[in-house]
């Protein structure tokens, strides 16, 4: 049963039969290759996200690790030297307060003096 085709023509049909074979499998090969890109992006994106994380744990634990504490006697000492300026003495106006002719805003109201 060759419908009288000949020998070439068998030869032409099989070509193309495996042409469209091997298209076909070049598309599912390009197909699973995209997949394996995309895996490998996601994988890329999920390790670098873990690496962040880590990284701020190993701040956070060094931050935490190295806490200052405040100097409360120095405060207390400079707290009681104050102390011995005056009552009066504030770390604004000193010992002496604030001179009169400074208060005086040139005005003759009530609030101007």
């Amino acid at each position: 049963m060759s419908f009288g085709w000949t020998a070439a023509t068998w030869a032409m049909i099989g070509a193309a039969a495996g042409a469209t074979a091997s298209v076909y499998s070049a598309n599912q090969s390009s197909k699973a290759s995209k997949k394996s890109l995309a895996q490998q992006e996601s994988a890329q994106n999920e390790a670098r996200q873990q690496a962040m994380a880590q990284e701020k744990a190993a701040d956070e634990a060094t931050n935490a690790a190295s806490m200052k504490s405040p100097d409360t006697n120095a405060m207390m000492s400079a707290a009681m030297m104050s102390g011995k300026a005056g009552v009066s003495g504030t770390m604004l106006t000193g010992a002496q307060g604030v001179e009169k002719d400074k208060l005086k805003t040139g005005r003759s109201t009530l609030l101007g003096m």
